[in-house]
């Protein structure tokens, strides 16, 4: 298949340089990351991270796109056109499941925090205008997939099967010191009719207590993506193409990252084809305990959103 996705890149950059985002080198005014289709050469995915300080305000008109608010650190109040949601949010992404509310395309949305807070914004040129809503945080499934020390804790706030977009499929992955994730590697950067879709994907990174992880993505094609960096707080990847994993993190700290993802394909869904080097992991999943430290949260049970028409 021709490699289409680096067409815009020329020159002798690096190919980490141009897909690892570290802390603070993507940040454009109000955003301490600030990733767009036209940023990232390509056509749907997009994820902004919000700071806002004490009684910040901050509107974000969506265009063509539609978006998930979701809490980093701290709650918020989100304002559409026809409703507003009072989000709880979470102390950080290592302390609990976070509610989230989904604003449409062709809207703006005012957002609001007393105490403050960092608030993910994923978002996903789309077509179709839907309803905004409210996701509650014991509404998310919490998935343990692997076992041994390929276990990890997978929080489907947005998975395609589990909350309704048009294109946009986003959710977050905590992996305990020492495990591996993302992991046999696999990819989505083409279209294989009930194998496999075409999907964009961004990483964002987060390390519990500081610290390092590492990240690979390996080529599928020649030319391809080629990128093993090390990874810290704040720090993203954009992943265009290729076979993705494994994201590994440092013994005694917990790696979490938020993937954002959204393709071209009339089909929203996450099919994936497994590296065919790696694949028979697997296999000896079955055989093995889920990691005794998993999960490291569980959904709890809140008052809900306050809304207004």
């Amino acid at each position: 298949m021709e490699d289409t996705h680096h067409e815009h890149h020329t020159g002798g950059t690096p190919p980490a340089a141009r897909h690892h985002l570290p802390s603070g080198s993507a940040g454009r005014g109000p955003y301490a990351l600030d990733i767009d289709p036209k940023m990232a050469g390509w056509d749907r995915s997009s994820l902004r991270v919000l700071e806002l300080e004490p009684g910040g305000v901050h509107t974000l008109v969506t265009g063509d796109c539609e978006w998930i608010v979701l809490p980093l650190t701290g709650g918020c109040t989100v304002r559409t056109t026809g409703a507003t949601f009072e989000l709880l949010g979470r102390d950080s992404v290592f302390s609990g499941v976070s509610d989230f509310a989904y604003v449409p395309r062709d809207d703006r949305a005012q957002i609001a925090s007393g105490a403050g807070g960092r608030f993910a914004l994923a978002g996903a040129k789309c077509e179709r205008r839907l309803p905004a809503r409210y996701g509650p945080a014991p509404e998310v499934p919490v998935e343990l997939r692997g076992t041994g020390n390929c276990s990890r804790q997978v929080n489907n706030f947005a998975a395609a099967d589990t909350f309704d977009c048009d294109r946009l499929i986003a959710v977050e992955v905590l992996t305990p010191g020492g495990n591996w994730s993302s992991y046999p590697p696999h990819k989505h950067d083409e279209h294989v009719p009930g194998e496999e879709c075409e999907l964009e994907e961004i990483y964002y990174f987060e390390v519990e207590g500081g610290g390092l992880g590492y990240h690979r993505v390996s080529p599928s094609r020649t030319g391809g993506t080629d990128v093993l960096v090390e990874v810290a707080d704040g720090d993203a990847v954009l992943i265009p193409d290729g076979w993705h994993g494994p994201s590994i993190a440092p013994p005694g700290r917990t790696l979490y990252y938020l993937n954002v993802m959204a393709g071209p394909g009339e089909e929203r869904a996450w099919l994936i084809r497994d590296h065919p080097d790696h694949g028979w992991i697997r296999d000896t999943w079955p055989g093995q305990p889920v990691d005794a430290r998993l999960p490291l949260y569980t959904a709890h049970p809140s008052p809900g959103p306050e809304v207004t028409p």
